[in-house]
């Protein structure tokens, strides 16, 4: 959907929004005495749902096993997110269409991880866990600013999600320590943040967008960094394969193996257990010293 197609559902919407606050309507959490919160991607859903526990109600505008990446609002979703009490999003050019809506009628409790989302274009700050935690503490002071009377339990939950984001950085740290300064070569370059928070140098067959066509010209420079730096493994997503990257597999016997950028999350997968599958991967995977 183009920009202006957006603007069209918005225009469109409008009256049926306020249609509901007309007739009373409420959030959908707000019949068991629940928080709405609404969250744009998973990585956001995790953070309010650890956060929140069983004080809220949390939607993901992105379906389960769906990409965040564009995602287009339909215009239950606009009505979703005016009804709302806390949203949850992250501004800046993932979900432009998102952004839009938000901007035409900015909810009175957001949380915009977008300060988090400091590298340039990339928006995977969720690959640090320690940026994670952070998000933990911005969720929890709005929850708290709508719902007062439980904002010792929201503290306490962002106190609790910064320990184990705390947890799984010691276990990367101390597992990645060897490999300090290793080529992290990824089918595109969604890895930025870990590479950067543990000492790898990451190289991308794609950028930043996997669905931009990679030129022969840079597949010969990847190629040549490659056989510069010994890397023996070349780490794609599984919802995506390995696409180009495969001819480079093909022609310098590369390893490949799954690296999740925790995007296309399906059912029964979590932020915690791929972060765990994903370090594990990088144990087996990256060239590293003893």
């Amino acid at each position: 959907m183009s920009r202006g197609g957006t603007l069209g559902v918005l225009s469109a919407v409008g009256c049926l929004v306020c249609g509901l606050a007309a007739c009373g309507g409420s959030p959908a959490g707000a019949d068991d005495g629940r928080i709405d919160v609404v969250a744009t991607s998973y990585p956001l859903e995790f953070v309010a749902e650890a956060v929140g526990g069983d004080l809220v109600a949390v939607t993901n505008l992105t379906p389960a096993g769906g990409d965040s990446h564009g995602l287009e609002p339909a215009p239950r979703d606009v009505v979703t997110l005016a009804a709302a009490d806390v949203v949850v999003h992250l501004s800046g050019g993932l979900q432009p269409a998102v952004d839009d809506v938000v901007a035409q009628e900015e909810p009175q409790h957001l949380v915009d991880a977008a300060p988090l989302a400091d590298r340039a274009e990339d928006p995977h700050f969720w690959l640090d866990p320690l940026r994670v935690g952070d998000l933990g503490e911005e969720v929890a002071g709005e929850l708290a600013a709508v719902d007062p009377d439980h904002a010792a339990e929201y503290t306490e939950g962002a106190q609790r999600l910064q320990a184990s984001m705390r947890e799984l950085d010691e276990q990367y740290a101390e597992t990645l320590a060897p490999c300090r300064g290793a080529t992290l070569l990824a089918s595109h370059e969604a890895f930025g943040y870990l590479a950067e928070r543990y000492g790898l140098h990451q190289v991308g067959v794609a950028g930043l967008d996997p669905h931009v066509e990679v030129s022969p010209a840079r597949l010969r420079r990847v190629a040549d960094q490659v056989r510069e730096t010994g890397a023996r493994t070349v780490f794609f997503e599984a919802a995506a394969g390995l696409g180009v990257a495969e001819t480079l597999a093909a022609e310098l016997d590369l390893d490949p193996a799954v690296l999740h950028p925790i995007e296309r999350v399906g059912d029964g997968e979590t932020y915690p257990g791929l972060m765990t599958a994903n370090l594990e991967a990088l144990r087996l995977g990256l060239t590293c010293a003893g």
